[in-house]
């Protein structure tokens, strides 16, 4: 169980301070790490696995505390840093030297995949991200003089040893880690309009090209007298009584001809979409 639990610092009154650590969040917990290596799985190993989460916890939320500032709440990081010591608690080897040089990179790792993986509010590919890094290192690099003007793509380019339009593909990606609102106002000016305002729209006719279109091929194999009742019916938009009238046929076979006429040119256009996708094939005959 993860909880906050204060640290014991020397005060005044201690006459027989510890020598100096590198950190004063960095106890000696080099026994019962031993004594972790040598238990199986069950209530003993666990009461030991969360007295060193314990123990370890405050260097855990120091290292949360260096991302502070960068969008996410500090309760949140810890918790994120938390999870990177409990990974570094069960990973970690006592042969193979301290605990808090292994652990270090393993919780500061940790907290960078979460806003790797989590803090975009615009998905990117993780190559992009990788090149938006580099580009925002090479940057602060560069401009890390008093005075030092804004570097072009070509510097950051020479800087890093990537090209041109990776280093564009990486400056794209700085502005994608926020994002802004659809209703974010654009113009000051009292016809002020949005973000939104200036975005198009699927023009609904498109559909009606492609209907159009697919039913072309069919629409010419009909017999004449079919393709006329289609013509009055749907571009004159006569009534099937007056079809039947000019025609000198009764409605009911008007309507039974325009249904059948339908059909078969709705059954020309799903065939050619078949045919086409089906033409890589041969066939055989018996």
């Amino acid at each position: 169980m993860l909880i906050d639990s204060p640290t014991h610092r020397p005060g005044p009154s201690d006459t027989t301070a510890a020598p100096r650590r590198r950190h004063d969040d960095a106890p000696d917990t080099a026994a019962l790490f031993t004594r972790l290596t040598t238990l199986e799985d069950g209530p003993e190993r666990d009461a030991v696995r969360d007295e060193l989460v314990t123990a370890w916890l405050p260097m855990a939320h120091r290292i949360a505390g260096r991302f502070r500032d960068r969008g996410e709440a500090v309760e949140d990081l810890r918790q994120v840093a938390a999870l990177g010591l409990v990974k570094a608690i069960d990973r970690f080897d006592p042969s193979r030297g301290a605990f808090e040089s292994y652990a270090v990179p393993t919780i500061t790792g940790e907290v960078k995949r979460h806003f790797r993986d989590r803090m975009w509010a615009l998905r990117v590919p993780r190559r992009v991200q990788e090149l938006r890094n580099k580009v925002r290192v090479a940057r602060r690099e560069l401009t890390q003089h008093p005075g030092s003007p804004e570097p072009s793509v070509a510097a950051v380019a020479a800087h890093t040893g990537l090209t041109e339009e990776e280093v564009g593909a990486g400056m794209e990606a700085l502005e994608s880690f926020s994002t802004l609102s659809l209703d974010a106002e654009l113009s000051s000016d009292d016809d002020g309009y949005s973000l939104a305002d200036t975005l198009g729209a699927a023009d609904a006719s498109y559909d009606t090209v492609v209907d159009r279109e697919s039913a072309k091929e069919g629409l010419r194999r009909l017999p004449e007298r079919e393709r006329a009742i289609l013509y009055m019916r749907f571009f004159e938009d006569m009534t099937q009584s007056r079809i039947a009238d000019r025609l000198g046929i009764s409605q009911m076979h008007v309507s039974r001809l325009i249904s059948r006429s339908c059909a078969r040119v709705r059954a020309d256009a799903m065939g050619q979409r078949t045919g086409r996708r089906g033409t890589g094939g041969h066939s055989a005959t018996a």
